[in-house]
Formats: structure tokens, C-alpha cells, sequence
């Protein structure tokens, strides 16, 4: 089955073609970073703009580098959820466009599914059950995969996700948006015992994050001592980094083990950052738990992982209706 794949949730406008969930023929992204990066931080209004220009020549490249055309699609996947809502619905209706205009049919699925199903692209991928770390601009959750299209929330963060906290740092900091490459690229090379940061909700079993409070100590800081340049940068850069890092790789892993759960998956933008992925196989290794990395690339926004999703949902049973809308909230 080949499974045309659109992603528009936020400011990626992407489109794939995937076969039988496993393999990606094509994988092409329109990213929107220029656009935005004046203004610190995604502008809905002029992100669902730019979809509307960038959506019909991007499913035109994905299905040529697939070395296909739509007669050859026997699924499309949108994304309908969460996200921006203009954004969804640029996705939406070119799905159901083409759908109507081929006959093929169209199913709606969950971003945050696809991004815990993007490790299926991988040769060698988890099955079920498995942990999965969703952790990006807009989520930072803890979900048991218990089966596809069964997905167990337990744990999430109460307040900032851990990417919009390097977004805010990275603002306060005066580095280019969005701030995670920068700040890991400083962390490399910086002290991550320079600044002792807080860890929020230490509570051993508690498996929420928070990371607000994170925030307002770096803020804290560099009202006392200035922003740094040099050295005093990169250490306060790793110090940051180590605190998002620490936490979060310690309640997933602590998690994995409570719940006797031997697989755990990072996803998500945060998932590419260096550190993050160094401390996780670090702890999970001492606690006999396997760690999948997908490489970067499968990490932001794609329209791989919404084709696997799509494949998935459709082979459990999902069905396209009349009723196909977008929830801009939508959790799995």
C-alpha cells in the first residue's frame, strides 16, 4: 500500500509517499524558519499563508522523487490534529481535494501519533509495547504504546514544553529562532556544572514536567550577572540544556521501569538534541532498557511519519466520513 502522506500543523509544510508503513519512497519539507524567525516564534496568521503557496508544488515533488503519480496512491494521510487550526485546514482540504478528485480515499490522524510511529521507518523498530518521549515546540508527553492506535498518556509537562523553553532561552540569550541547534551547538562545548538550575516536580514517582519555572531562573540570572558572551555563553548554554535533559531523561526512563516497559522511543523536534539523546541511552543501558533514536530528520515535522500513521490507522479499521475535520487540540 502506498500512503501519500501531508503534514501542515504547524510551520512545516510537508508531503511523503510511504509503502506498507515501512518505507519511504519520498520525504520532502518546506520549512518556514525565515519566515517566522523576526518575529521569535510561529506567526499562525502568516503560517497558514505560506501552507496555502507551498502545499500543491510540495505533493507535486514528493510524488516525483517517489517516481510516482497520484494513480499509483492508494491512501492519503492528513494530520488533523493538534495543531495551528488555519494550518490544519490548508492540509485538510488539499487532502480532501485531491481525494474527491481521484477517488482515493483520505483519513485524518494524530501529529503526535506520527511522531511516535516515525521509529517505523527504521529497519529495526519497536513493536508494541514500547514508551514513547514526545518532546517538541508545542508537547513535551509520555505515552504507553500499549498497540497502534492505543496510546496511554502518563506523563506530560504543566506548563511550557521543553522546546518552547529553549525558544524563550534562546530569545532571552539573543540567539537566532528556533534556539534548540543553537543552544546544543554552545552546550558542546560548556560546563553543564557551570549554574546549578532547578529540577521541577523531583517527586519519585511523579512523571509531569515543568519547565516554567527553569525559565524564569535563567531569566533570574541574567538579570544579575548580564547576558555572557564566550565561555560564560556556552556554560550557561550547557547548564540549561543539562537541567531539560536531566529531567526528562530520568522520569521516562524511571517510567519505562516502573511500568516494565523494556522499550522507550525519543521523538519530537527536542529529540534530535544531543545531550537529551547521550543522558537517555546513558540511564537506560544501566537499567537493561533498549533506546530508539530516529535520526533528525524523522524528529521535526514530516510527512513520512503521518504516512505510517495513516497506514496504521487505516489497517486497524479508520475509515474516511463525511465528518473528516480537524481538532486543533486533538490528544491520541
Amino acid at each position: 500500500m502506498r500512503v501519500l502522506g501531508l503534514e501542515t500543523s504547524c510551520d512545516e509544510t510537508a508531503a511523503a509517499v510511504v509503502e506498507d508503513g515501512r518505507r519511504a519512497l519520498s520525504d520532502v519539507v518546506s520549512t518556514q524558519v525565515d519566515i517566522h524567525r523576526r518575529w521569535g516564534g510561529v506567526v499562525p496568521e502568516l503560517a497558514s499563508r505560506n501552507h496555502v503557496v507551498q502545499v500543491l508544488p510540495v505533493v507535486d515533488e514528493a510524488l516525483q522523487r517517489a517516481g510516482v503519480t497520484l494513480d499509483d496512491v492508494d491512501l492519503i494521510a492528513v494530520t488533523a490534529g493538534p495543531g495551528l487550526l488555519g494550518a490544519l485546514l490548508v492540509g485538510l482540504q488539499t487532502a480532501r481535494a485531491l481525494g474527491a478528485a481521484t477517488d482515493i480515499p483520505v483519513v485524518g490522524v494524530n501529529h503526535l501519533e506520527g511522531h511516535l510511529l516515525a521509529i517505523r521507518l527504521l529497519e529495526e523498530a519497536p513493536e508494541p509495547p514500547f514508551l514513547g518521549l514526545v518532546v517538541s515546540g508545542g508537547h513535551t508527553s509520555l505515552y504507553l504504546v500499549e498497540a497502534f492506535g492505543q496510546y496511554r498518556r502518563v506523563g506530560s509537562t504543566r506548563d511550557d514544553a521543553a522546546g518552547e523553553a529553549y525558544d524563550k532561552v534562546g530569545r532571552l540569550l539573543g540567539l537566532p529562532y528556533p534556539a534548540g541547534a543553537p543552544i546544543d551547538v554552545l552546550a558542546q562545548r560548556g560546563n553543564p556544572r557551570a549554574i546549578r538550575f532547578p529540577r521541577a516536580m523531583n517527586a519519585p514517582d511523579a512523571v509531569d514536567w515543568s519547565f516554567s519555572g527553569l525559565k524564569t531562573a535563567v531569566r533570574s540570572h541574567l538579570q544579575k550577572h548580564g547576558v555572557p558572551e564566550g565561555q560564560a555563553l556556552a556554560d550557561l548554554c550547557a547548564s540549561f540544556q543539562e537541567a531539560v535533559a536531566d529531567t526528562l531523561s530520568a522520569k521516562a526512563v524511571a517510567a519505562a521501569r516502573r511500568l516494565g516497559v523494556p522499550q522507550l522511543v525519543l521523538c519530537g523536534g527536542v529529540a534530535a538534541n544531543t545531550r537529551l539523546r547521550a543522558l537517555t541511552t546513558e540511564r537506560a543501558a544501566e537499567r537493561d532498557i533498549r533506546v530508539f533514536l530516529p535520526p533528525p530528520r524523522l524528529c521535526t515535522d514530516n510527512g513520512a511519519m503521518i504516512g505510517v500513521a495513516g497506514y496504521e490507522a487505516f489497517r486497524r479499521g479508520q475509515r474516511p466520513g463525511a465528518g473528516l475535520s480537524v481538532d486543533a487540540a486533538w490528544r491520541p
